[in-house]
């Protein structure tokens, strides 16, 4: 365990004012660094979290922002700004070349070892980020089997680990085969892990405000989740003194 440092970072992106949450481990050095992305309904207390996890485990760690410092909780209101946003990879990798950009600047962080990890729209867009060609060490989603334009899934230069509950509507098997269709026609590095049992943001402890339907938490598999990007971090993006 490391002192962690943690504060907000302000930027633009997507026509909005962005809020991100940046956090530090201990010393002084260069550390490899992780771009953490959120759910659909934007950055909230789990994401910093996991970035404050991150960071004690000797991570620059960087959670982005979807909707201009607002954490959308009415699904209505997520759902219009998240499916145009979804279905416009331009727009996903604006938002993330903007993060990763405050990422690169701090101090902290060494430029040549970078990884995205993200849930749902935030893992969209590291994806989306690996299609458009960033020298990127690791792509972690869960929740985030998006194919946008299949062809350049071959500009990955990284290993792709992907996660998805067995009984998520939202990602149906039809949707995970698309994917992997792409991983393997690319010759991507690519692995999908599927959670028997698991909903929808099943990695999402359960929220106080609703939700669209097919959505649960899975406590033991969230454990499991997060184990498995902690691993693939260790394996693709190692910390060292």
């Amino acid at each position: 365990m490391t002192t962690v440092t943690t504060r907000t970072v302000e930027y633009p992106a997507d026509g909005l004012t962005m809020i991100g949450h940046l956090a530090l481990p201990s010393g002084t050095g260069r550390r490899p660094a992780v771009l953490l992305g959120p759910e659909g309904p934007g950055l909230s207390d789990v994401e910093r979290r996991r970035a404050d996890a991150l960071a004690e485990l000797g991570y620059v760690a960087l959670a982005f922002d979807l909707h201009g410092g607002r954490l959308l909780t009415d699904p209505e209101e997520m759902l219009a700004r998240c499916m145009p946003l979804l279905a416009d990879p331009d727009r996903m990798r604006g938002i993330g070349h903007a993060a990763l950009d405050v990422l690169r600047a701090e101090p902290r962080t060494d430029p040549d070892r970078i990884a995205a990890v993200g849930y749902g729209t935030g893992g969209a867009i590291g994806l989306e980020l690996g299609r458009d060609g960033v020298d990127l060490r690791a792509i972690g989603t869960v929740n985030a089997l998006t194919t946008s334009r299949p062809g350049e899934a071959a500009r990955i230069r990284c290993p792709v680990w992907a996660g998805v509950g067995s009984e998520d509507p939202i990602m149906p098997p039809a949707q995970r085969d698309a994917f992997t269709a792409e991983m393997q026609a690319a010759g991507v590095d690519w692995r999908l892990v599927v959670y028997g049992g698991a909903l929808h943001a099943f990695h999402h402890p359960p929220v106080d405000h609703p939700v669209v339907p097919g959505v649960g938490h899975h406590p033991r598999h969230a454990q499991r989740a997060w184990r498995d990007v902690v691993d693939l971090l260790a394996e693709c993006l190692p910390v060292t003194e």
